[in-house]
């Protein structure tokens, strides 16, 4: 070793030829030279660092960035730094069809003109809520924004004080209804809103609208009052303006005879519809389990509007999305949606899930006991299911390997214990859980 131990640094080709990587060669220089500077500030603090174990490091760390598979043991279905749903088989195929060929996206077949985007979505929106016409945006918040921008823009709108969530991601409904242009009115109290205080609102302001907003990711309870969706429907009407309800979540129909239990507090869009709503808004990737989307149904005369507002053009979901939504709905239409995987793990029997339980458990020294899973991502706050857990004692630094295990692991933390809940994990990824742990240990 020389008297300098800078000059002892492998160059960069050799380093290159020793480290495999699948990033473009661009990015994987990038990456090496990243994990050379970190080498040599490592040195230079009088530490003597394995140069290729961080050069490659840096390189994995690259790799993992550009997105890999990871398994889910949180036990919360629609996990939103996961990417919430998994897409059914269906909607998969539909999307791959989708994005490798060209197709009918906004082209009418029958007669060759240009046609209307996402009409068959619309049809099964429609079909499926009993709405007058429906319309698909890139996500709920754009849903909310262009609804209120085409009713309201310059206008004032009453909402209840209840009802200014925030969301994961800094979402906050004042700040987009600023930024729709519209003029936000706070009426009644955090838990107590009467229709007389919309009222009130309606009488000494020009408004556009009323919006009401479904709290899908917290619960007000004890001494409280809301305002029902149909009395406000009733107001609205009389005095000309529609009624905006965004439900959130995306449950299509509370009165499915499938519906869990633990779901049946949720508002559905078919019955916001039928309470007279002139527009119900919600995603598409949280209970309906497809990809990412703001789902609009409606009155034809309101969805009418939202369609010719220059914002529907920018918030526009593209041909793959509406593949994939459509394939999704479809599913829904043809009765219990078992081959949506959001459903299938949200309805599967904790007895299935325990023998499981007891194989990972006895493999990592760990228990088993009885705890619950959640649904996630904003949706059914409160709302449990149950579900076999296992816990391993002083866990903290395995949850840290686990997330560094070649196809990543993310479990959850309890009491310094690791926490692996199974009910969104695919049976066939038991072995690879069980051979992690062991790693790990």
């Amino acid at each position: 070793m020389s008297d300098n131990p800078f000059r002892d640094l492998p160059a960069m080709d050799r380093l290159i030829e020793q480290v495999e990587s699948r990033l473009p060669r661009a990015l994987f220089i990038a990456a090496a030279r990243q994990g050379l500077d970190q080498a040599r500030l490592e040195i230079a603090a009088g530490h003597h660092p394995d140069v290729h174990g961080v050069v490659e490091g840096m390189v994995r760390r690259f790799e993992r960035s550009a997105g890999v598979r990871v398994v889910n043991a949180t036990g919360v279905l629609l996990h939103t730094n996961l990417g919430r749903a998994p897409w059914s088989s269906k909607a998969i195929e539909a999307a791959v069809a989708a994005a490798g060929d060209y197709g009918n996206v906004e082209l009418d077949l029958d007669t060759g003109e240009r046609g209307q985007r996402g009409a068959h979505v619309s049809l099964l929106l429609r079909e499926l809520t009993g709405a007058g016409d429906a319309l698909v945006v890139n996500n709920n918040a754009a849903a909310v924004l262009l609804a209120l921008a085409a009713t309201s823009a310059g206008m004032s709108v009453p909402v209840s004080r209840g009802e200014l969530i925030e969301i994961g991601g800094a979402y906050r409904l004042p700040t987009v209804m600023a930024v729709s242009g519209a003029r936000m009115v706070e009426v009644g109290t955090t838990n107590r809103t009467r229709i007389g205080d919309y009222q009130v609102a309606l009488q000494t302001h020009h408004c556009g609208a009323i919006l009401k907003v479904h709290p899908s990711n917290y619960r007000v309870t004890g001494f409280t009052e809301e305002t029902s969706a149909d009395a406000l429907a009733a107001l609205a009407a009389a005095n000309r303006i529609p009624l905006i309800y965004d439900i959130g979540s995306g449950l299509l129909d509370s009165s499915a005879p499938w519906l869990p239990a633990w779901l049946r507090g949720e508002p559905g869009a078919r019955q916001a519809i039928s309470s007279g709503a002139g527009l119900v808004t919600f995603s598409g990737d949280k209970l309906i389990g497809g990809p990412q989307a703001g789902l609009i149904v409606g009155d034809p005369g309101s969805i009418a509007t939202l369609r010719s507002h220059p914002l529907a053009r920018a918030l526009r979901a593209d041909g793959v999305t509406l593949a994939a939504l459509a394939a999704t709905l479809e599913e829904h239409l043809e009765g219990p949606p078992t081959g949506i995987p959001f459903w299938s793990l949200a309805m599967a029997d904790p007895a299935t899930l325990t023998p499981r339980c007891e194989v990972i458990s006895k493999a990592a020294d760990g228990t088993v006991e009885p705890s619950t899973s959640a649904v996630g991502a904003g949706s059914a706050p409160g709302m449990e299911i149950p579900s076999p857990v296992i816990r391993i004692e002083g866990g903290h630094g395995m949850f840290v390997c686990l997330l560094a295990a070649e196809t990543p692991i993310l479990a959850r933390r309890d009491a310094g214990d690791l926490i692996i809940d199974l009910r969104a994990v695919d049976p066939a990824d038991d072995e690879l859980i069980i051979g992690a742990l062991l790693k790990c240990r």
